[in-house]
């Protein structure tokens, strides 16, 4: 059987770091209000020059830093984002075009806080069918974009990132296996409702903005959550004891411990950077994998349990041993 491992990592801030007191100084909010209700001390925000292509490639020059491999070596590329440069060509097409990749299939994935998860098990599902032997995979959103800096329920709780991994055909695991759900019937409770290919009769009525019912979006990510982790587990045939570290989607520090206390591990246990990043959408998961692995929690030979949830809703998860 051939399974997918991950080979190395990388990732990209924007240098520009903008703390909950800072915030405070531009909306009604303080940095207490926002810890008690996220876990959030502070995010990074890209600067007016950058772009999300921008972060793709300094997270992609640092994976393959950290890799045995050249950009020639890689024969896929796939990028998790609901905030690219274009609406076409996709950041995926761009970054094939500014580094040494050989004019290999580029691609980009929209499933909002999930979409590095989606895009991992697109590129596992490639490894597998023997279409592609080795991936570049890449989460990126620039939410700071799309946030009303007026609206303290939801300017807060975004920031800005890129996170990458570089996985390669493996006789041995590798990624155990994946659970990966969709449920538009929620898409309501959060979105950003003005894109490209809007109506044009109701186009004023639209928002370029984060718009999200907190509350609800609270309740269906800890139940999807919980359910998602029992699902691995058993497809995966491993018990919670078996899990190392989980890597969890960095939305809320509430959720996470939720999801935690399911696995029935400690927060020892648990990679958290919400503190520092915030929500970075598709980059919080690998930027967490990253931040892990550099930190030298995360070892060779440790079983980690990704998982994210995003709108849409999207959710989905997957063990790998690292």
């Amino acid at each position: 059987m051939i399974y997918t491992r991950i080979v190395s990592t990388g990732s990209y801030l924007p240098q520009k770091v903008l703390s909950n007191h800072d915030l405070s100084a531009m909306m009604d909010t303080s940095d207490e209000w926002i810890q008690s209700r996220t876990g959030i001390k502070q995010r990074h925000i890209v600067a007016d020059n950058e772009s999300s292509t921008d972060m793709c490639e300094q997270a992609a020059i640092e994976a393959l830093a950290a890799s045995p491999y050249e950009a020639q070596d890689i024969d896929l590329i796939i990028i998790g984002t609901s905030t690219p440069e274009y609406v076409f060509p996709s950041n995926a097409s761009q970054l094939q075009a500014r580094l040494p990749f050989r004019p290999i299939p580029a691609l980009d994935v929209s499933a909002a806080c999930s979409g590095f998860i989606f895009a991992l098990a697109t590129a596992n599902a490639y490894i597998q069918s023997g279409m592609a032997q080795r991936a570049l995979v890449i989460g990126v959103d620039v939410l700071s974009r799309h946030v009303d800096w007026q609206d303290r329920n939801t300017a807060v709780l975004f920031g800005d990132g890129a996170g990458a991994v570089i996985v390669e055909a493996s006789e041995t695991p590798g990624i155990y296996g994946f659970s990966l759900h969709s449920d538009g019937t929620h898409g309501p409770l959060l979105l950003i409702d003005k894109g490209a290919g809007a109506a044009n009769e109701n186009l004023a009525q639209r928002s370029p903005y984060v718009q999200m019912q907190g509350r609800e979006v609270f309740k269906v990510a800890v139940k999807s959550l919980s359910g998602l982790v029992g699902e691995l587990l058993e497809q995966c045939q491993m018990q919670a004891q078996d899990i190392d570290f989980l890597v969890p989607h960095q939305a809320n520090l509430r959720i996470i411990a939720a999801t935690a206390e399911h696995l029935n591990l400690p927060m020892e246990k648990v990679i958290v950077t919400v503190d520092r990043h915030a929500n970075t959408s598709a980059a919080s998961v690998p930027l967490a994998l990253d931040d892990g692995i550099r930190c030298g929690k995360i070892q060779r030979g440790h079983k980690v349990l990704l998982e994210a949830f995003g709108a849409g809703f999207t959710w989905g998860g997957c063990i790998l041993s690292y």
